[in-house]
């Protein structure tokens, strides 16, 4: 590559990371600017380093029945996914007892604390009645009456489940004044008088037909039109299993024939009526925007939880290590910073100026992404998290040594420092992909297979590996081209770590070959001549005893 062609190739990736260094900041502050109070450019801290809220949820269950160890098992699990949908915070969930204790760092926002709460007991049921939520007066102001007989139900939407108690019941309930307890259960083989959500409508639903057990999936997405374009409307759809399929398909063919408002099945959650449209394999009708409705498919798609809960008592707790550690952590990454500043500057001398450049740039690029991470996915830094930030100095000294390396076995081959840096380049970029590789597979690898800190600690080590790679490219690479065209790197100048004075006056041509100047004296040619040796690199070495096992073959 020509050298001008060299130049702009070098400012064309500095132009680059430069965009990315301002845009986030840029981005974060313009947030903040708006009026968002969660927006900053301090990152969070987990539970381990700043305390947080601690929930303590209690389970609800029908008289004459007991809650099992695999029940609560299962619940763990379930809250522990719902709240790991919502960013990677490293929240603690145990069992205590028969309770569920659940420690979030920080202070949750609502929506979190729904997913938590709420035990997303999802049931499909056909509805047999529907109405304004205040009080009703059947068959009054022109409204039909509700026509039953004693005879036997023969279906879920068999208006003989409605009783003359049901039907009062349904009269008289408000929909703007509370009407169910905190974690009722109710039975699954009966009718049920209930309100939407919002308290807008009030229905009389047969009893439950599908759970949540036969749904495998949950979506948010916005819903596709008759002319197959998407629509600004937002909806969840269901994914059914075989089971759940195949009952849904024989409502289906029992409901479509009816009339309003028997032809629709209701979608409740824990109680409470979600949506009653008229029967599809999705949830619309609500007026739900993008945030609604991935906050109810996070809360389905995970399944519901066997039991119903209520919560027993929610307060702040202390943060369980405190900023003591959080110094000792700190302080730990500072001396460990030194230590590789302090070989490179012995080992690179000048050249160590780019060590530091790119140590800083990875720095700051690592911060950036974890105040954008804090800002977009409520991300929380803990103790584990900062050990695989302080992991990452030894990842990206590693990048820029290999580099170094390559480059100056190229002069040792005595090409000129910018032929030496396109040509270290070539060699290095591989085994640096290759590293980096092994890296993310290891933090891949922790991040998918553990939970709790170790989950931290794998986040921080994928994203510093991908920082590094960014940096190598963008910074390491062009500002060693820029650097090989200035004098000073070029020449060989003294301290400059290249050496190339020292390989240009002894007339190092490589394979193992040197060439000693008859200007210089015989000591100094034979102190050199040590000193070239021990710098030939494997292959060299190789081939100069390949040549010497020729030469003894020929002189036999």
């Amino acid at each position: 590559m020509a050298k001008n062609g060299i130049i702009k190739s070098a400012r064309r990736a500095l132009l680059w990371l430069t965009i990315i260094t301002l845009g986030i900041p840029a981005l974060i502050g313009a947030n903040m600017l708006a009026g968002d109070e969660k927006t900053t450019f301090v990152p969070n801290l987990a539970l381990d380093l700043s305390g947080g809220t601690q929930i303590i949820l209690t389970p609800v269950v029908a008289a004459g029945q007991q809650v099992l160890p695999e029940q609560l098992n299962q619940a763990v699990g379930i809250i522990r996914q719902r709240v790991d949908s919502t960013g990677v915070s490293e929240a603690q969930i145990n069992t205590s007892g028969n309770n569920i204790v659940v420690s979030i760092p920080g202070i949750p926002d609502k929506n979190t604390l729904a997913l938590i709460k709420s035990s997303a007991k999802l049931e499909f049921r056909a509805v047999l009645a529907a109405s304004a939520g205040s009080k009703t007066q059947i068959g009054a102001q022109g409204s039909t009456p509700i026509k039953t007989s004693s005879a036997k139900p023969t279906d879920a939407s068999d208006l003989n489940w409605v009783s003359a108690k049901l039907q009062k019941e349904y009269e008289n309930l408000d929909c703007s004044k509370t009407f169910r307890e905190p974690g009722q259960v109710d039975p699954e083989d009966v009718p049920l008088v209930t309100c939407a959500r919002g308290g807008y409508e009030k229905y009389i639903l047969g009893p439950v037909e599908l759970t949540g057990l036969q749904l495998e999936d949950a979506e948010a997405g916005t819903v596709t039109g008759a002319n197959g374009a998407s629509t600004n409307e937002w909806a969840v759809n269901l994914d059914f299993n075989a089971e759940g399929g195949d009952k849904f398909g024989k409502i289906t063919s029992r409901l479509y024939p009816l009339t309003d408002p028997r032809n629709r099945f209701a979608v409740t959650v824990d109680g409470y009526v979600i949506t009653a449209p008229t029967t599809q394999a999705v949830i619309t009708g609500g007026n739900y925007d993008q945030k609604s409705a991935q906050l109810l498919a996070d809360q389905l798609k995970y399944g519901a939880l066997p039991i119903s809960f209520t919560v027993q008592s929610q307060e702040n707790i202390s943060a369980t290590l405190g900023t003591e550690q959080l110094q000792a952590g700190l302080l730990a990454g500072l001396i460990g910073l030194l230590l590789v500043v302090g070989y490179s500057i012995f080992q690179y001398r000048a050249l160590a100026v780019l060590t530091l450049g790119s140590l800083t740039m990875a720095a700051l690029l690592t911060y950036l992404a974890i105040a954008l991470l804090t800002w977009r996915q409520d991300y929380r830094l803990s103790l584990s998290g900062i050990a695989g930030l302080i992991v990452a100095i030894g990842i990206t000294a590693d990048s820029f040594i290999v580099y170094f390396e390559r480059v100056r076995d190229e002069l040792r081959e005595g090409k000129s420092l910018p032929v030496a840096v396109e040509a270290g380049w070539a060699r290095a970029k591989r085994t640096i992909i290759v590293s980096d590789a092994v890296s993310m597979l290891a933090a891949a690898t922790l991040f998918v297979l553990t939970v709790g800190n170790v989950k931290g600690f794998a986040f921080t080590l994928g994203l510093t590996t991908i920082v590094d790679l960014a940096v190598v490219w963008l910074f390491t690479h062009p500002m060693f081209q820029l650097l090989a065209q200035t004098k000073y790197f070029a020449s060989g100048g003294k301290f400059s770590g290249l050496e190339i004075r020292e390989a240009a006056a002894f007339g190092y041509t490589g394979r193992g070959t040197f060439r000693v100047s008859s200007a210089v004296s015989k000591e100094k040619a034979a102190s050199a001549s040590k000193e070239a040796i021990k710098r030939q690199t494997i292959a060299e070495r190789k081939a100069e005893a390949a040549g010497q096992i020729t030469k003894k073959s020929e002189d036999n």
